[in-house]
């Protein structure tokens, strides 16, 4: 996907506009998400996907959008807040639902999505086919949003070498 490509697609915009115009939804970029992205475009990256692949499938699009979007709805750097009574893993989608739900009515489908997105790292697996969407797309962006960065650093570094060599 191109970085900006869900700008230009009307439905998709139709689906979480207004929820990207939030203060709340655009203070996740004041947020490092994986080392090289913010968490509103990591948010941005997982509904837009998951979109495409649940329109693709003829599941519920909308739902998926907008819980793609709302999913990491929290206000605390990961790395460093720790919780007494549960892992990030399983409080966070929590906090997410709570956090969207001040401002927007969630479905049963999207409130179901979000809690269960940690499905793997947690044991509650998704009940809707979405959700295992949802799950599977936000595991490959964040390993995108590490691992990429990474690559390109080391792949420009051994053409480096590989001129200083010849």
């Amino acid at each position: 996907m191109k970085k900006d490509e869900w700008r230009q697609d009307q439905e998709y915009l139709s689906y979480v506009g207004e929820l990207l115009e939030r203060p709340e939804v655009q203070s996740l970029a004041n947020y490092k998400q994986h080392y090289f992205s913010n968490r509103l475009e990591h948010s941005i990256s997982v509904s837009y996907d998951s979109y495409r692949i649940a329109k693709r499938l003829h599941l519920n699009a909308r739902a998926t959008a907008r819980a793609g979007l709302l999913h990491d709805l929290f206000y605390y750097d990961w790395r460093t807040t720790k919780f007494n009574s549960g892992t990030h893993a399983w409080i966070h989608p929590r906090i997410a639902v709570r956090n969207a739900e001040k401002f927007t009515h969630l479905s049963l489908l999207e409130r179901d999505i979000i809690l269960k997105h940690m499905w793997g790292a947690t044991l509650m697996p998704p009940k809707y086919p979405e959700g295992y969407i949802v799950t599977a797309v936000d595991k490959y962006e964040a390993t995108s949003e590490f691992s990429l960065p990474l690559f390109f650093r080391y792949e420009k570094r051994v053409k480096q070498r590989l001129k200083i060599s010849n």
